[in-house]
């Protein structure tokens, strides 16, 4: 090419290849509260700005968000990822323990989903311990934390 050896276009080049993995963050209810629901459970960072961290911790890797507390925006967004991101990082929050229509649709969609609860929760209420979700997903993490969702990225991008 004529103009291979110009900075613009190496710069081109680069830019291109930099983004390698594009994954979609997915938090169910309640989420959208973080940082000030129960912050002895779920910490004191809201996840806006968690969310800044974890692009500038993965700058190759195309994080988009999304966050609803109505379980069929939650199931219209995931199918919306078919065809558009590689793996799904889903902290369904309470709909993991309540939504067969929430595991049906990561089912269905064709996408690695990996499950994510901030909490551990196995050492919470019984009725949290039984998670839809997790028999569809191709793995569950819980109980570290925000730093769930980022060992989820390294679950994509080892």
């Amino acid at each position: 090419m004529k103009n291979e050896g110009s900075p613009l276009w190496v710069w081109g080049c680069f830019s291109y290849l930099a983004v390698m993995l594009h994954l979609a963050i997915v938090n169910g209810p309640n989420l959208n509260l973080l940082g000030i629901r129960e912050p002895h459970i779920y910490g004191h960072q809201n996840f806006d700005q968690y969310l800044a961290q974890l692009k500038e911790r993965f700058p190759l890797v195309a994080i988009d968000y999304y966050q609803s507390n109505v379980e069929g925006e939650l199931i219209n967004y995931l199918h919306s990822c078919m065809g558009n991101v590689q793996g799904i990082i889903l902290n369904a929050g309470a709909y993991s323990h309540t939504s067969i229509a929430l595991a049906d649709a990561v089912s269905a969609i064709g996408i690695p989903v990996v499950e994510v609860h901030i909490s551990n929760v196995l050492a919470r209420e019984d009725y949290r311990k039984t998670s839809f979700i997790a028999a569809k997903c191709a793995g569950s993490i819980s109980g570290l934390g925000m730093e769930g969702y980022a060992l989820a990225v390294m679950y994509f991008n080892p």
